[in-house]
C-alpha cells in the first residue's frame, strides 16, 4: 500500500532535492537486480528508506525528508518495481527475500545500524526487518502503519473502505462477476496474472486507481491515472503479497513478535482519516511499547504528500538530528 508523491508541507518543510552520490544495480544472484542509491552526507547517520506498495518504487521526492548535512540516505527499489529488474516479476519475491536484500545492501555499504524510515507497506517491511535483525536498527520512523493482517485487507478489499466511497467501490467491483466478489484479491489475481497483457494492464489500472483515489483526504475520490507499466508492477506485486498474507508467519505476526523490538525507539506518524491503513493499526502497535511515540495528524489521510504528514516526518528527522548532535 503506497502513495509516493511528495510536495512542500506546512510547518517543517521538505529539504531541497539533492542528487545521489552513488547509484548502482546490485545483482542478488537469483535473477533479480536491485537499484540502490545514496544521497546526503557519505559519513552521515545511515537512514534506510523503505517505499510502499509492495511495488511502489522510490521517487526523488523521498530524498527530501532528511537534512543532507546530517544523514546518509539509502534508498532502493524493491524486487520487481521501479528501476529494479525484472519488472513486475513475482518469482523469488517475498517479504523474506526483501529482508535478505536489505542485509546484502547493509553489508555492501559497510553500515552497522540503520534508522528505518518506512510508510505503509514500507512500515510493514521496516517492522519485519527490525524484528528479524534488531541489532541492526537504531530507530524506527513509520508512517501510515500497515501490519499485514487479514483484518486490514478485509477493510480495504472487502467493502469497509467502500462504505465511505460507494461510487468508487462500485467501479472497482463492477468488472468482477458476482460469483467471484467474495474474494476480490483472488478475483483480481486471476486477471493480473492471466498472461494476456491487455487484460493485465486493464485490471492493474483499476487496482491502482482504487488505492490512489483514497490516498489523500484532500483528493475527494479523484482518480489518478498511473502509467501502465507502473500500474502493472504495482498491482501484480501488491496482489501477490496480499494473496499470501504478506508471507508472514500467521495472521498478527508483527504484534506477536513486537517484544523483540520494544527496546528500540520508534515514532509513528499517522493520518487520523487514513482510509487505506486505518489508525487502529498504528494505535495497537504503539500501545505498551515504552519507547514508541504516536503522532496522530488531524485532517490527513494516507499519502506521504499530505501536508501534515510531510511536516511531521521532516520534524521527526530534525528532532532526531538534534538528539544525535546532543549526544
Amino acid at each position: 500500500m503506497d502513495h509516493r508523491s511528495g510536495q512542500k508541507s506546512a510547518g517543517a518543510t521538505l529539504y531541497p532535492q539533492v542528487e545521489p552520490f552513488d547509484q548502482r544495480q546490485i545483482d542478488m544472484g537469483d535473477g533479480h537486480r536491485i537499484y540502490m542509491e545514496q544521497c546526503g552526507r557519505p559519513d552521515g547517520v545511515p537512514v534506510l528508506v523503505l517505499h510502499g506498495g509492495p511495488g511502489g518504487g522510490c521517487s526523488p521526492a523521498m530524498r527530501r525528508y532528511f537534512d543532507p548535512e546530517t544523514y546518509r540516505v539509502v534508498l532502493f527499489d524493491q524486487r520487481g518495481c521501479g528501476r529494479s529488474r525484472p519488472t513486475a516479476s513475482v518469482t523469488a519475491n517475498t517479504t523474506w527475500d526483501l529482508v535478505a536484500d536489505i542485509e546484502v545492501i547493509r553489508d555492501l555499504l559497510g553500515i552497522d545500524r540503520f534508522v528505518l524510515f518506512g510508510g505503509s507497506w514500507g512500515a510493514t517491511l521496516a517492522l519485519t526487518y527490525a524484528i528479524t535483525h534488531p541489532e541492526r536498527v537504531r530507530q524506527l520512523v513509520l508512517r501510515g502503519v500497515f501490519l499485514g493482517t487479514q483484518a486490514e485487507l478485509d477493510w480495504f478489499y472487502g467493502g469497509g473502505a467502500g462504505a465511505f466511497y460507494p461510487d468508487l467501490w462500485a467501479r472497482f467491483v463492477q468488472p468482477i462477476p458476482e460469483a467471484e466478489r467474495g474474494d476480490l484479491i483472488a478475483a483480481y489475481h486471476r486477471r493480473l496474472f492471466s498472461g494476456h497483457l491487455p487484460e493485465e494492464m486493464r485490471f492493474a489500472r483499476l487496482w491502482a486507481q482504487w488505492e490512489n483515489a483514497l490516498a489523500s483526504v484532500h483528493a475527494d475520490g479523484a482518480y489518478y491515472e498511473s502509467p501502465s507499466d507502473y500500474a502493472r508492477a504495482f498491482a501484480r506485486l501488491e496482489n501477490h503479497y496480499f494473496r499470501h498474507g504478506c508471507f508472514l508467519d500467521g495472521d498478527g505476526w508483527i504484534l506477536r513478535e513486537r517484544h523483540r523490538i520494544e527496546h528500540l525507539p520508534a515514532l509513528i506518524v499517522q493520518g487520523r482519516f487514513d482510509m487505506i491503513c486505518p489508525p487502529s493499526g498504528a494505535w495497537r502497535l504503539s500501545q505498551g511499547w515504552p519507547g514508541c511515540s504516536l503522532r496522530m495528524v488531524g485532517l490527513a489521510g494516507h499519502a506521504l504528500s499530505e501536508p501534515g504528514i510531510s511536516s511531521a516526518l521532516v520534524q521527526a528527522m530534525n528532532d532526531l538530528r538534534e538528539v544525535l548532535h546532543g549526544g
